[in-house]
């Protein structure tokens, strides 16, 4: 489990009632996650009782991700698939609809903002953006676990509500780092449409984007200068790179703007690599908020018992090429 300390005495108890006394049995239930958020809340409900794989690695771009001769195989074999659906993973959906076994769409439980997207009113993906949308992915999770492997229903429950309760206390973390910035600074630019359930949730207002909800878009040169041109006459300090996306042409867009390119970049469809700031769901969030907020003007103050980091922002022309 990867709390953050929120709940010690709590946590402690919960530990010590989950550790298994030898290695986990090989007869666990067998359940696939295809995506690195799913999977973080997955592993911290379902621990050593459920045998987790996750389709995706950290850092993987599921719009985009194509599947491998092995994903099927792995699907196939699956007592339950927990997917985020509203076609974040269109390639593995795809995949999906020639497997028999049971599965959840567990993003889909969430009512969805709406985006344009070839033309089209179509829902967007991101919902974890929003830690209330988390606790109803935890539910979810929940539930569909509980069903799978009843005998572990208590432990699943026990879990489940300890992780819900660091969501909310990280929940109201993220609206009052938000509020220190100044109001008129409230404003995100990114590379990507990934981040409006979190910009709907806390008060910032969606400035633009290079790119539309899916990384497959290529954005023209004309895109390129019509948003230079939006930040520039906006006076923000700051736009924001993404870790599973090439920062190229962001960086770009921060030159011709004349703005900084905050240094550390914000995870969006991806946990981050083991031992990085965003290597959990909770985490990703508190990295992401911490990002923002530096960089957007306000002032952030750690969570208890989670590891705040502090980034800076980076130039937006790279010295030394």
């Amino acid at each position: 489990m990867k709390y953050l300390g929120l709940f010690p005495l709590a946590i402690a108890l919960l530990l010590t009632g989950c550790q298994p006394s030898s290695a986990p049995p090989d007869d666990r239930p067998t359940v696939v996650a295809t995506n690195t958020i799913l999977a973080d809340l997955t592993e911290d409900i379902g621990g050593e009782a459920i045998a987790l794989t996750s389709i995706l690695k950290p850092g993987d771009d599921p719009h985009v991700y194509e599947p491998v001769p092995q994903d099927t195989i792995t699907l196939e074999q699956a007592d339950l698939i927990l997917y985020n659906g509203y076609n974040l993973e269109p390639a593995l959906i795809r995949l999906m609809a020639n497997v028999s076994g049971r599965r959840f769409a567990v993003g889909e439980e969430i009512p969805p903002l709406e985006m344009e997207y070839e033309n089209q009113r179509v829902p967007d993906p991101h919902v974890w953006g929003n830690a209330r949308n988390g606790i109803v992915m935890v539910e979810v999770i929940r539930d569909a676990l509980v069903e799978l492997a009843p005998e572990n229903a208590e432990q699943f429950r026990t879990r489940a509500a300890a992780l819900i309760a660091e969501l909310e206390a990280v929940d109201s973390w993220i609206t009052a780092q938000i509020a220190t910035i100044p109001p008129q600074q409230r404003k995100l630019v990114t590379t990507h449409d990934a981040f409006a359930y979190y910009t709907d949730a806390y008060g910032l207002e969606m400035l633009g984007s290079l790119i539309g909800i899916s990384t497959e878009e290529q954005p023209s040169a004309q895109t390129v200068q019509a948003l230079s041109e939006q930040i520039r006459a906006a006076g923000i300090p700051a736009i924001f790179a993404e870790t599973t996306i090439n920062d190229a042409l962001i960086r770009t867009v921060a030159q011709e703007a004349g703005v900084k390119l905050a240094a550390q970049p914000l995870y969006s469809d991806s946990t981050g690599a083991p031992g990085s700031s965003g290597d959990s769901y909770i985490k990703m969030l508190i990295a992401n908020t911490t990002a923002i907020v530096t960089a957007l003007g306000g002032s952030v103050t750690p969570l208890p018992g989670a590891v705040t980091p502090a980034p800076a922002l980076a130039p937006a022309t790279p010295s030394g090429g």
